[in-house]
């Protein structure tokens, strides 16, 4: 019995890095590309480019809260159904789950749009050059629910692959569409700059009909394996159409509300920081939008590449919860928890670290000189935040895996109130980092209240996680000493015979001082064997492969 549950808890846990290793993959490689298209399409928008990406976030920020609400957490929610009735060998139940989930997002979908496309000018927080942006992103609204319920009948068959590679291919179609329109309307038409942000928020539908595509390309390929899935099913269990769509939307409601945590604070900051520094200054509106852009915008784009490392976790998470949950296997439950923390703690604390560590040649390769040190200081402390956005999208989707969606909207909602209670205070006497300590302090609530609970119900195996966290913290405080050491003696070189700040040299000091960070936390993981509990077997493959003894 030992044996069984071993190999069980093993073939999870490399189900889990396996599906992670392609989320990640994905997620890294789409954000990547969401984030370097802005060197060129700064260029070409020229001295347009702060008060261009400030209004680009403005209306990026109101439809994500709009595409969360059309998306209404149907595809997590069908992922962790479609899992649970395969768990159950009832794979026919879970084809028409995804069949009505396909209604639910063509209605959910529509009426988003809509209300996004005619609300807008109630929703411009008073810029109506925000109007013409909503009304480009409206479009995209109505394919990508489609899309991502797509994505999630995928996940519930525990096949990452096709939602990674469909995220890759819609990233890839948007930022060329952004950057071709981008260069057409400024430098061969010198057109408006307000139109071109609308052309490159369009881009977000022409990129959702190319991740659609993509996705149906690949069932065409499997739909034969899901027919004998389906054919060789039990089928002892019949659901009515009616306990489906209630099915769906029980579950989908609460992952509305989590997978918008982090859009909803960002939407507080965005219609509160604007009226909170006009009090607390004198600043015009265009150096207010600066000072927004940097916070909200710049530094945003690029921490989010680290947090979609916990996207990817969390999305592989929640179909093996429940699934674990279905067979009533605690030990195991118990074990894909601190599996999950601990693949978290590994690779996201120094990811954070490591970021901050160069956050100022970083911030350069992708904004320029202009307000390069504040925006370098912005970069770092959003660096360190990152390290509780990224914690609360994982352990609230394990909660949802688990069932907990009630509770986890609950300690989520505290942590909204202690967002709300310190952002006045906050922005007021630290300008554009107090959003960032408020929405750190909030999210910090709101996990610990979590991790509390799942302590208390589910449990964790605490020596592993007390000796994995020591030594993380441990390695990636090194990694960070090394590398911030790296980034000041090659720019100390460099400034001996030439500019340093230029963004050629910017980008060659961010790759050399990542390598030598990145080499020395793989080198302290793999031969004090911190890696073997994250890893398992591949850790011995890699130390071999480096001649790490």
């Amino acid at each position: 019995m030992i044996d069984n549950n071993q190999n069980r808890s093993e073939k999870s846990r490399d189900q889990m890095l396996s599906g992670s290793a392609w989320m990640t993959a994905g997620s890294i490689l789409s954000r990547f590309l969401g984030a370097v298209y802005i060197i060129p399409w700064g260029i070409w928008f020229g001295n347009y480019f702060f008060r261009a990406n400030a209004l680009y976030g403005l209306g990026y920020n109101i439809y994500s809260f709009f595409l969360i609400a059309a998306i209404a957490g149907i595809p997590s929610a069908i992922a962790k159904q479609v899992a649970h009735y395969n768990a159950l060998n009832e794979y026919g139940v879970g084809v028409r789950l995804y069949k009505r989930g396909l209604v639910l997002a063509v209605a959910t979908g529509l009426i988003c749009a809509l209300i996004l496309y005619f609300g807008a000018p109630l929703i411009d927080g008073g810029n109506p050059n925000v109007i013409p942006v909503l009304h480009s992103l409206a479009w995209a609204i109505l394919i990508i629910p489609t899309m991502s319920l797509s994505r999630g009948y995928f996940q519930g068959y525990q096949q990452m692959a096709p939602s990674a590679i469909s995220q890759f291919v819609e990233q890839l179609a948007r930022v060329a569409y952004m950057l071709i329109t981008a260069f057409i309307m400024m430098q061969v038409l010198h057109g408006s700059w307000v139109h071109a942000v609308a052309q490159s928020t369009f881009a977000a539908f022409v990129g959702a009909v190319a991740g659609l595509a993509t996705l149906g390309g690949y069932y065409l390929r499997r739909r034969e394996d899901f027919r004998h899935l389906v054919k060789h099913s039990n089928n002892d269990i019949h659901v009515e159409a009616r306990q489906l769509y209630q099915e769906i939307i029980a579950q989908a409601v609460p992952f509305i509300i989590l997978g918008a945590g982090i859009t909803i604070f960002m939407l507080i900051d965005q219609f509160t920081f604007f009226k909170i520094m006009r009090a607390a200054t004198n600043y015009n509106y265009a150096t207010l939008s600066d000072l927004y852009a940097m916070f909200a915008v710049n530094s945003n784009k690029l921490i989010m590449i680290t947090i979609s490392l916990s996207s990817a976790l969390a999305i592989t998470a929640v179909p093996m919860l429940s699934e674990a949950l279905t067979n009533g296997d605690k030990t195991e439950i118990r074990k894909q928890n601190s599996n999950v923390l601990a693949l978290f703690m590994f690779v996201m604390i120094p990811a954070a670290l490591g970021m901050a560590a160069i956050a100022g040649p970083l911030n350069r390769v992708f904004y320029g000189t202009t307000h390069q040190a504040l925006g370098a200081n912005i970069l770092t402390f959003s660096s360190i935040i990152s390290i509780p956005m990224g914690m609360f999208v994982v352990i609230s989707a394990v909660m949802q895996g688990l069932s907990q969606n009630r509770r986890a909207v609950k300690f989520f909602a505290m942590g909204t109130v202690v967002k709300f209670i310190l952002q006045w205070p906050c922005t007021y006497f630290l300008g554009s980092f107090g959003p960032l300590l408020s929405t750190g302090i909030g999210l910090t609530v709101a996990n610990w209240l979590i991790l509390r609970y799942m302590n208390r119900h589910f449990g964790f195996e605490k020596n592993m996680l007390d000796i994995g966290f020591r030594k993380i913290a441990k390695y990636s405080l090194f990694m960070y000493a090394a590398t911030l050491m790296t980034v000041y003696g090659l720019n100390f070189i460099v400034q001996l015979i030439g500019n340093p700040f230029g963004r050629v040299i910017s980008l060659i000091v961010t790759l050399i001082a990542v390598g030598v960070g990145g080499m020395i936390y793989i080198y302290l993981s793999l031969k004090s064997r911190i890696a073997d509990m994250i890893l398992g077997p591949r850790s011995d493959k890699l130390r071999r492969l480096l001649k790490i003894e």
